[in-house]
């Protein structure tokens, strides 16, 4: 982690930029400490919420390789990837998670929004009828 941040940087709207807390958060650490996958997750959720999706999205990678069985990375680096444009590799996340939790229909419903993104609407719309038969509403 850069420890040369700027923690009174704003973005134009006056929030706090994603760097700052997460540098912040940084410097509770023990020198030379690994860190935890949990603090990876709250690290990257701090970028994902900052915008910064590509920091999050390189960082949930890391979770995602390690603990391959997790819904909830894998989802978010998934959201990362499409809100960053990197629609493909959004894609691939999805299908991953559809086939290891046929039931998840956020899945469904993202993988049908990334397809159609990509303007494949007829592959799409199998994915979102999947997504409306799947969703508790």
């Amino acid at each position: 982690m850069n420890r040369d941040v700027d923690f009174n940087a704003h973005r134009p709207d006056g929030e706090p930029t994603p760097d700052r807390w997460a540098a912040a958060l940084s410097l509770f650490d023990a020198p030379g400490a690994k860190e935890s996958a949990a603090d990876v997750w709250r690290r990257a959720a701090v970028y994902f919420e900052g915008k910064d999706y590509a920091t999050a999205a390189r960082l949930l990678a890391g979770i995602v390789e390690e603990h391959p069985e997790l819904t909830g990375p894998r989802l978010l680096l998934a959201r990362a990837y499409y809100h960053s444009a990197q629609l493909r590799r959004a894609e691939e996340q999805l299908r991953e998670l559809v086939d290891r939790d046929p039931v998840e229909s956020y899945a469904h419903l993202m993988l049908a929004r990334t397809l159609q993104r990509q303007g494949r609407d007829e592959e799409a719309a199998r994915w979102q009828r999947l997504a409306d038969a799947l969703s508790p509403s």
